[in-house]
């Protein structure tokens, strides 16, 4: 049997006008870490958008292209070219077998996109994907609800306390505020 790649965890945290979207940075094959520092998040749209990726680096490469391209095409807007690149991603032939969940944020948006054509907004701008994401996604809920912290905050605190209970996940986290 083949040794799974595991690379990330992603969480973003929209509070009070402000989205923020964190990462770690543990890259794993199998049971051994290759690299603790890697960059799982991309500022896209001049700047203004902030993505984030689960799953495997090369497909996620390609999906950052062809979403920026897709931003392009629709002026910044963020939710339509969301929409065109999951509705491209669950139709296209070459990339309907990429492996890899996107979480993208601007200053008024938060969206998780997936290859089966999801975009999901979430109910209560808190969204988490990878292989920590269910722990990082309790734990901002938590923090949200329990807590005054600001959104970059939250979003380093649960990823902090993702990487204490999943094993593919590291404290080498990044975050960053979209603008």
């Amino acid at each position: 049997m083949t040794p799974a790649w595991h690379h990330t965890t992603i969480c973003a945290v929209r509070r009070d006008g402000i989205t923020a979207v964190a990462c770690d940075g543990q890259v794993t094959f199998g049971t051994t870490v290759l690299k603790h520092g890697a960059s799982k998040l991309r500022r896209l749209g001049g700047g203004r958008v902030v993505a984030g990726f689960a799953g495997s680096v090369a497909d996620a490469l390609a999906l950052f292209t062809r979403f920026e391209t897709k931003l392009e095409e629709f002026a910044g807007n963020l939710e339509r070219a969301a929409v065109e690149l999951a509705r491209d991603w669950r139709t296209d032939r070459a990339l309907r077998h990429l492996e890899a969940m996107m979480i993208v944020a601007d200053r008024d948006a938060l969206l998780l996109l997936s290859g089966s054509g999801e975009v999901i907004a979430p109910d209560d701008g808190v969204l988490a994907i990878g292989s920590g994401g269910a722990a990082a996604l309790a734990a901002s809920r938590a923090l949200v609800a329990h807590t005054a912290l600001p959104a970059p905050e939250i979003a380093r605190e649960a990823l902090r306390i993702a990487s204490a209970i999943d094993l593919y996940t590291n404290d080498h986290i990044s975050v960053e505020v979209a603008s």
